[in-house]
Parts: structure tokens; C-alpha cells; sequence
């Protein structure tokens, strides 16, 4: 298995992928879209891959990648549908890191692995029908019997909920506490009696990927699976995990980003009006120009505060601007991309009115742009006083 520390195994990593992407995943995309499924087969070459485990340690059967390495392999995996990266990023990212960062070595050792190998799927349950931006209000219950906890409640849009074999579920253990402190991180396996997965989304965009509701109804939970074997730390890993899954993200946002520009330019060189390629008219110029330096600014911004973060420097503020301006920036390329294809970029055979819908939900989840603006902010004044 690479280890992916060295320059020269990182390159073969991302050449490997880039391959992968090109060969495989980019003449899927359209099937994908139209079943909202991925191939069984494609799922099974990801795992061969390794592509499940790329941020869980070398000890437990992953790649070992640090943050600078996993923006990188972001970048390519941002090259095509986000189904697929979806669908990995959950055991790479929220799926894992809560049990990487603060559970115990038995919770490590029993689930890491299966992970990494794509054995089983990870899914991050702390979105509820009346708390989304703020999580900390979520009213989850879970109460101590013995050496159970029963938990009850309903979680909302739950990527990967359908697929998932393990999830990492935020509940309130201390019903006196209304904030954050009072909440706690579980481990519940998919199959636990009172763990019950709605219906698929009907979504925007991003088919492929599947988010359902997840409820609790006196689901029974070992005292063994809560989180570090501690509560009231739930709330203070989650916002631990999404400094890493902001950034992941935003290089996702860059790589899709650069995958428009390249579409847009080629289409743009190819399609004639008024006796020559759309690309010599100035106003197509200036589209194109704008898309490429925002893409790039986007991408140093990435870059940097990855390198800060592997530095052990603390990355919120950072974190933020990087997915606060990505999640923008691929909005804004996605639009000029559609206006540079004309009325073939409102028709499905292109593929780019399917990238359109999809990059809406960049700026939604794992904080929506409203929510980064406050975090920037609420950080600067911290800092200034």
C-alpha cells in the first residue's frame, strides 16, 4: 500500500488517479447520472485503489496522506462527477476522522480498517430537521441504562445514509445543558434495532449521491461505541473534523472548476460564429480569463492553508476562506460556462448544465457561505481583542 510521503510516490498516486478519473470515471458520468447510481464494478476498482482510505493511517490499512497530499488527490477527484468522490469522502473525511482524532484504540482498531478498505461506508449524522447551521441546538437524546445508551431523534440529510455501515452520530447526553457541551458522539452500526433509514432524497443535483433522513427510535447503543469513551466531546469533534472536510471540499470546488474552464475553452475554440471560433471574441476572452484567475486564487488559497494545517498551525479562519471563496468560485465558473456554451450548455447531452446543479451544493454543506462569513469574522474580532 503507498504511503504517499515521499514527492515521487505522491506523483505516482496522482498519476494513477488522474489516469482512473480520465479512463473510467468521466465516461461514466453520464450513466451514473441517469441511473443515480454508481457501477458496482467502478466500486469495486475505487477499493482496489485504495481511494477509501486515502487520509486513514498507514497503521490501520490507509495511504497516510497529510492535508496538502489529500488537496492534491482533491484537485483530480474534482475532475469529474462528484458523485464519486461523494461517495469515498465520507470514509475519508467526516466518516473517519471523529475516530481517527478522539476514539479510543479499540474504536480505532475495530472500525479504521474496514473503512479504509471500503468494507463498510461511513456517514456523519449531526444535521436535524430544526438544527443545521446551528448544530449545536440539535435535540438527539441519548440516555445512559446501564451500560447502554438509547438514543432518539431524527437527522437529516445524511450523505451516504443509504450505503452506510457505520455512523458517527452527535446526540445530547446531558438534557440540562442546551449548548454544545451537552453533546456526545456514538458509534452505531447500520442494522442496530430503532436505527432506521428513510427514503433516498429526490435532489437538485448530485445524483449519485444519496442523502436520506436517519431516525432513532429507542435504538440501543453499547456504552462501548460512544465516541473516546467520553461525553460531552461530540460537538468539539465535529468542529475538529470540519476544519479538515472545509478544506477537502474547497479543493474538490477547484477541481470541478478547472474541469468547466477546460470544457469552456475547448468548446469555445471549436464552435464558429460570424466566420471564426467564439474564442477570438473579446467578451468570451474576458469569461474564460476571469474563470482561470479565480480557479487559481482559489487553488493557492488551498495549498496554503493545507501547508499551515500539516505545520500544526490552527486553520479555522483559514479553512473558512478557503471554502467560503471556492464554493463561490465554482458557482460563478459553473454560470459563465452555461454562457459560453450557449443554448448547448442548457441541454443535458454536454454535461455542463448536469455541473451547473451539481456545484449548488458546494456552498451548502459543511457550512453554509453565511455560516463561514460569521466564522471569518467572529475569528477576526477573537484575534483583535
Amino acid at each position: 500500500m503507498l504511503t504517499a510521503r515521499e514527492d515521487e510516490t505522491l506523483e505516482q498516486l496522482l498519476s494513477m488517479l488522474e489516469r482512473f478519473v480520465k479512463e473510467r470515471l468521466i465516461p461514466n458520468e453520464h450513466r451514473v447520472a441517469d441511473e443515480d447510481a454508481i457501477p458496482r464494478d467502478i466500486i469495486e476498482e475505487m477499493r482496489g485503489l485504495g481511494l477509501f482510505g486515502l487520509s486513514t493511517p498507514v497503521e490501520f490499512g490507509g495511504v497516510g496522506l497529510n492535508m496538502s497530499q489529500e488537496v492534491q488527490v482533491a484537485f483530480v477527484l474534482g475532475q469529474t462527477s462528484p458523485a464519486f468522490r461523494s461517495l469515498i469522502g465520507t470514509n475519508n473525511g467526516i466518516g473517519s476522522q471523529g475516530i481517527i482524532l478522539d476514539g479510543t484504540e479499540e474504536q480505532r482498531r475495530k472500525y479504521l480498517p474496514r473503512l479504509a478498505s471500503g468494507e463498510i461506508v461511513g456517514a456523519f449524522a449531526l444535521t436535524e430537521p430544526n438544527a443545521g447551521s446551528d448544530a449545536s441546538s440539535l435535540r438527539t437524546t441519548a440516555r445512559r441504562e446501564g451500560d447502554m445508551y438509547v438514543l432518539n431523534g431524527t437527522k437529516r440529510f445524511i450523505t451516504n445514509a443509504p450505503e452506510a455501515g457505520l455512523f458517527t452520530v452527535m446526540a445530547r447526553t446531558n438534557p440540562d445543558e442546551k449548548g454544545a457541551a451537552g453533546i456526545s458522539a456514538f458509534l452505531v452500526e447500520a442494522g442496530t434495532p430503532g436505527l432506521i433509514i428513510g427514503p433516498s432524497d429526490r435532489k437538485m443535483g448530485q445524483k449519485g449521491t444519496h442523502t436520506a433522513d436517519v431516525l432513532f427510535e429507542d435504538c440501543r447503543v453499547p456504552a462501548a461505541q460512544l465516541l473516546g469513551g467520553v461525553e460531552g466531546q461530540g460537538f468539539k469533534t465535529a468542529m475538529k473534523v470540519l476544519d479538515r472536510g472545509r478544506l477537502h471540499i474547497a479543493a474538490v470546488c477547484v477541481g470541478v472548476a478547472e474541469r468547466l474552464i477546460r470544457e469552456s475553452l475547448r468548446y469555445a475554440m471549436e464552435r464558429e460564429q460570424f466566420g471564426k471560433p467564439i474564442a477570438e471574441f473579446q467578451l468570451i476572452q474576458a469569461m474564460l480569463a476571469d474563470s482561470r484567475m479565480e480557479a487559481y486564487a482559489a487553488r493557492c488559497m488551498v495549498l496554503d492553508a493545507a501547508r499551515r494545517r500539516d505545520a500544526g498551525q490552527n486553520i479555522s479562519t483559514e479553512a473558512s476562506c478557503c471554502k467560503l471563496f471556492a464554493s463561490e468560485m465554482v458557482g460563478r465558473v459553473a454560470d459563465r460556462a452555461v454562457q459560453i456554451f450557449g443554448g448547448a450548455g442548457y441541454i443535458a447531452d454536454y454535461g455542463i448544465e448536469r455541473f451547473y446543479r451539481d456545484v449548488r451544493l458546494f456552498r451548502l454543506y459543511e457550512g453554509t457561505s453565511q455560516i463561514q462569513q460569521l466564522v471569518i469574522a467572529r475569528n477576526m474580532m477573537r484575534e483583535a481583542s
